[in-house]
């Protein structure tokens, strides 16, 4: 089993730092917004009647993650990372923060939905609702791990955004 490193230099203690402390932009998320339908269906996943199922890209992500024998060029990533954030929506670098997400309605939405439930998180347990939620999180974490990866991949390659992280604006 591998230990984890128990000292860091003084260089990576900042740039560990720096990276915890930088915002990230709201809108790069993991999860959809749930809108009015998903809201209406609270009461059936909660059930686990009407479950969600997990998108093909993001099952791609969960088995093989860093799988790369099909990506013989550039325009190869371009097209997974293009298929993930069909899924996923935008990439903290292309996110921007509008300054007017400090709410979600349709997550306030589910819960004032999901509240009229009695024992609602063992009934999701008991039923498996808590289960799906809980591997299509994963998937979607896989996601954003797999898009990372590919840009890496690409930036390595040489190649043009978007098969890598889009350039900083200059000046910043």
């Amino acid at each position: 089993m591998m230990q984890p490193a128990t000292s860091f230099s003084k260089g990576r203690k900042l740039a560990l730092l720096l990276a915890l402390a930088a915002p990230a932009p709201l809108l790069a998320q993991a999860m959809p917004e749930p809108d009015v339908t998903e809201v209406a269906k609270t009461p059936l996943r909660d059930l686990n009647i009407d479950g969600r199922d997990i998108p093909p890209a993001l099952k791609v992500a969960v088995e093989m993650p860093y799988e790369t024998a099909r990506l013989k060029n550039c325009n190869a990533i371009v097209a997974d990372i293009a298929e993930l954030d069909s899924v996923l929506g935008a990439d903290y670098d292309i996110a921007a923060d509008d300054g007017n997400d400090r709410f979600s309605e349709g997550r306030i939405g589910q819960s004032v939905v999901g509240s009229f439930l009695p024992f609602r998180g063992i009934l999701r347990e008991v039923t498996g609702a808590a289960e799906n939620d809980r591997a299509l999180r994963a998937a979607y974490t896989a996601g954003m791990v797999r898009r990372g990866f590919l840009k890496g991949l690409g930036l390595g390659r040489g190649c043009k955004y978007p098969a890598r992280p889009k350039p900083a604006p200059k000046g910043k």
